[in-house]
Parts: C-alpha cells; sequence; structure tokens
C-alpha cells in the first residue's frame, strides 16, 4: 500500500489518518481503494478496541477530487456506466465498516470537512471537531447528488428538515453550528482536539468490549426495526454480555469498591 492512508495502533486504539493535506484529504482513487482495507482489518484484528479516523495537516477530508473527476471526465473510452456505479459502491463499503463494526468509532475532525469526507464522519459513532473546522454538505454545489451515506445519516442526526436544508442550500457552517445541530459530540479547541479525542477513545478501548459491540448493533437495529423486534434483541444480548468475564470482572469491582479492569472478553 502506498502512504495515501496511515495506520497506527496504540494502546488498543487504531488512528486511521486520510493522508493527502496537500490536497485537504480529497478521495481520489487512490485514497478511496485504501481506506477500506485498513478498516477491514480493524474490524478484523482483535487487538483494535477502538478506531479513531482523522485527516492529515490542516483538514479532515474535503470530498471527492475534482481534479480527478475532470481528469475521468477526458479519458476517451471511460467505464460503463454500470461499472462506474460497482466501482462506487465497492469504496462506498468504507462508511458501512464504520458504522457496523463491532467496536467505537470516531471522527477527529480536525478541520475543513465536506462532501464524501463528511459523509465518512456521519458514519463514525462519536465526532469531535475543533472550533475552526468548518462543514459542508457541498454536493449541490458541483451538481451531484450525494453518496457515502451521508444523506441516510444526516436526515437520523438532525431530521429530514434540516438535512435537506443543509444538503440543498450546501452552505458552510462552523463547528459551533454542527454542535447545536447534533451532529458533533463536543467542540474542544484546535490545539486540544488530539489529546482530548485520545483520551475518549483510550477509555473506550479499556472498556467492555463486547458489550460495546452489541450496544452498537442495538443502536444500528433501532435505525429501522419495529419496537418489538429492538426489544428481542435488547434481550438476547443483555444475557448474552451478563456471561462476558468482563460483566464478571465489573460485578467484584462493584463489591470491593474498585474500578473496573475490563480484557474486552
Amino acid at each position: 500500500m502506498s502512504e495515501v492512508v496511515l495506520f497506527d495502533l496504540e494502546d488498543g486504539v487504531a488512528t486511521v489518518t486520510l493522508n493527502r493535506p496537500e490536497k485537504l484529504n480529497a478521495l481520489n482513487g487512490e485514497l478511496m481503494e485504501e481506506l477500506l482495507p485498513h478498516l477491514q482489518r480493524c474490524w478484523g484484528d482483535a487487538a483494535v478496541r477502538c478506531v479513531v479516523l482523522t485527516g492529515a495537516g490542516r483538514g479532515f477530508c474535503a470530498g471527492g477530487d475534482i481534479t480527478m473527476m475532470e481528469a475521468r471526465g477526458r479519458v476517451a473510452s471511460p467505464p460503463s456506466l454500470e461499472a462506474q456505479i460497482l466501482g462506487l459502491r465497492r469504496n462506498m463499503e468504507a462508511p458501512r465498516y464504520l458504522l457496523e463494526m463491532p467496536k467505537p468509532t470516531i471522527a477527529m475532525v480536525n478541520g475543513p470537512v465536506a462532501g464524501a469526507g463528511l459523509s465518512l464522519a456521519l458514519a463514525c459513532d462519536l465526532r469531535y471537531a475543533a472550533e475552526g473546522a468548518k462543514f459542508l454538505t457541498a454536493f449541490a454545489n458541483v451538481g451531484f447528488s450525494g453518496d457515502y451515506g451521508g444523506s441516510y445519516m444526516l436526515t437520523r442526526l438532525v431530521g429530514t428538515a434540516k438535512a435537506r436544508e443543509l444538503y440543498f442550500l450546501s452552505e458552510a457552517f462552523p463547528a459551533a453550528k454542527a454542535l447545536d445541530l447534533g451532529i458533533v459530540n463536543a467542540v474542544f479547541p484546535d490545539d486540544r482536539l488530539r489529546a482530548e479525542t485520545t483520551a475518549i477513545a483510550r477509555r473506550l478501548a479499556h472498556g467492555p468490549t463486547v458489550a460495546y459491540a452489541r450496544i452498537k448493533e442495538n443502536m444500528n437495529l433501532a435505525l429501522h426495526a419495529r419496537y418489538a423486534e429492538a426489544l428481542d434483541q435488547e434481550a438476547r444480548y443483555q444475557v448474552l454480555t451478563g456471561q462476558t468475564e468482563d460483566h464478571r470482572e465489573a460485578r467484584r469491582a462493584f463489591l470491593e469498591k474498585r474500578p473496573p479492569t475490563f480484557v474486552g472478553r
């Protein structure tokens, strides 16, 4: 693999960094193709207990690389329409992995985030932003309808009317407004974002991994299921997590009046 996506694993926290800082980490073909294998690794590696997605330099991700799109538009014999759709859909597995992997995922929004970059952030379980970050759906500004699951997630985060406004008008807004809308969980001073996000990620990495996975499944089911179906799954997972080593340790720690030491099993 090249260096357009960086991977670091420390203390149970995998940090996946989009690494095209000269382009505000805009998604070109190489970056889109390399991001998914890193997320697949995070899903399957038991040593990874929390994932942080961020961008190198002063931006998180500016969305799709327009220069790349223009170059593709000049190709004499472009791929068929169906091949283009299938290729994009394959790359769009990245936000699905962020949403569905059985581990907490965090977007550390260190600067401008737009288009598909915003969609990637929205697919994470938690989002923390620097005060100087700017948010933009962007798609309508360049004649696109949107991809990477942004319309799905934004609608559920802010409601139908506000999501449509943000997509149709496509105006940039600051981190403070993103916090007010519920798009991000917290906003930190620019120079404190990494330290604050890392502290949260390590806390999650040291937490009850199996319980987090089941909590995440319950939350994802709630996006579309009937209430009775949600109750059925909650009952099953509550009993199953009660059989884990982490739950037994938490019981002992409570009785012994000490913090639990979770091992992720």
